[in-house]
């Protein structure tokens, strides 16, 4: 297999605030119904922001991950007990993909030829895990001994506590689960996290390493201590009314982030394999980029750093793609930006946009307005979101945009705009990491 070998994607599973099944998932983006609303799995009396994007289509339930076989069902079940609700929305997107691509036969895979580049956001630990050994080493004034903790403590905390929140155990448990034996890795880049995984994978299949690889990643901000970090070094968007519109990239009154969680997957192959098992394609990519430009100062409050990132990586998949014969008419494809409705890195993230197409008058939408920052696991939906508007030849708007900031030069997509025949996606980190994937329908 040369390494200009055609790489494509072969199946889709995604968990998110606007469904985990791809129709409803679609008739969301498609009607413009957000998923944005009051937090119900979070201590609201403690955190400042009360609304967000919460996957409530998920509990965790086995059905929810999709037709299973009895031994794999009764496989994930057993270990959802060292599965952290990130892990869990992880695996269940990629058996949904799986299920999807019509591989979720074990006969029809070679599985030394299988792998998976997974990734997510960096997963806290609940300080639950400890209160039993915490609670057996306090003295008769409830006072915490530390002394007591080696020999009375400890022994009370699972042995097994870690495999809960190890940013790695996604791609393990599906490799296990699935038997791929193939190229395995995982990819912690907060926002970048998804596309970083993509290119990674979809490398390991142009090097002939496999025929055919499992990319992306699972992300949430609803767990207690996640949500106050997050809420306290990011800036949130204030209480409206109306939840839904409380996200607004690019808007002039935008004024931060929302939370959200969700998972993305797909299931990607070389094109010969594809067409010679029938497979349905639902797009090529012909391009894949990645940029980190750190603020070495600390004290860049424009964020000129992600600027340059986005800008780095848009140049780069616009070169590729034209290298690969896409058509870069301004109404053959659209842009899909990261929109977190931050004020300064929508600002930046913009720029840096503009800085790369020039003078190309492309559509820029941004599926966060709907459903809020799923962290790592954003880049995947948006993704799949995407993917699905050039199934349907209908582009998503950008909801909430109605006064551009001039700050942001872009033109924000309207429910008018065609998808196109292809698209950019490009997330980026608040640290200044940019990854970014070019995707066309064949």
């Amino acid at each position: 297999m040369s390494n200009t070998h055609r790489v494509v994607i072969t199946g889709l599973g995604v968990i998110s605030p606007l469904g985990r099944q791809l129709d409803e998932f679609w008739n969301h983006l498609a009607l413009q119904k957000s998923g944005i609303g009051p937090l119900s799995n979070l201590p609201l009396d403690v955190i400042p922001c009360k609304f967000g994007g919460q996957a409530s289509c998920f509990t965790g339930e086995i059905s929810e991950f999709g037709p299973l076989d009895k031994n794999l069902q009764r496989s994930i079940k057993k270990n959802q007990k060292v599965m952290c609700r990130e892990i869990e929305m992880g695996v269940a997107a990629c058996q949904l993909a799986l299920h999807d691509s019509g591989l979720a036969n074990p006969e029809l895979r070679d599985p030394d030829r299988f792998g998976i580049v997974f990734g997510s956001d960096y997963i806290i630990t609940r300080p639950e895990e400890f209160g039993d050994g915490i609670a057996a080493c306090r003295d008769d004034s409830h006072e915490f001994q530390m002394p007591m903790w080696p020999q009375t403590g400890r022994p009370q905390v699972n042995p097994l506590w870690l495999l809960k929140y190890l940013p790695n155990m996604p791609a393990s448990h599906v490799a296990i689960y699935n038997d791929l034996r193939g190229p395995s890795n995982s990819v912690t880049i907060r926002e970048a996290s998804s596309a970083a995984s993509i290119v990674e994978a979809v490398s390991a299949i142009r090097r002939g390493a496999a025929d055919v690889m499992i990319a992306g990643a699972t992300g949430s901000r609803m767990e207690p201590l996640r949500a106050l970090n997050f809420m306290s070094t990011e800036p949130m968007a204030s209480h409206r009314d109306n939840p839904a519109e409380m996200a607004r990239p690019y808007d002039l009154t935008r004024d931060g982030n929302l939370v959200g969680e969700g998972a993305g997957a797909l299931v990607l192959e070389s094109l010969d394999r594809a067409v010679a098992r029938g497979a349905k394609i639902w797009g090529e990519i012909v391009g894949g980029a990645s940029s980190a430009v750190g603020d070495v100062t600390g004290k860049n409050a424009h964020r000129d750093h992600i600027r340059t990132a986005i800008a780095n990586v848009t140049r780069n998949l616009l070169d590729q793609a034209t290298k690969a014969g896409v058509d870069l008419a301004p109404d053959q494809w659209h842009f899909h930006g990261c929109g977190k409705s931050d004020v300064q890195g929508d600002a930046s993230e913009a720029a840096g946009i503009r800085d790369a197409l020039g003078d190309r008058d492309v559509p820029v939408t941004a599926a966060k307005s709907y459903f809020g920052n799923l962290g790592a696991g954003s880049g995947s939906v948006e993704i799949i979101a995407s993917l699905l508007a050039l199934e349907h030849q209908q582009l998503f708007p950008v909801l909430n945009t109605k006064t551009l900031d001039p700050k942001c030069p872009i033109r924000v997509a309207k429910s008018s705009d065609p998808a196109g025949q292809a698209f950019a996606h490009v997330a980026y980190s608040t640290q200044g990491q940019a990854c970014g994937v070019f995707v066309r329908r064949i």
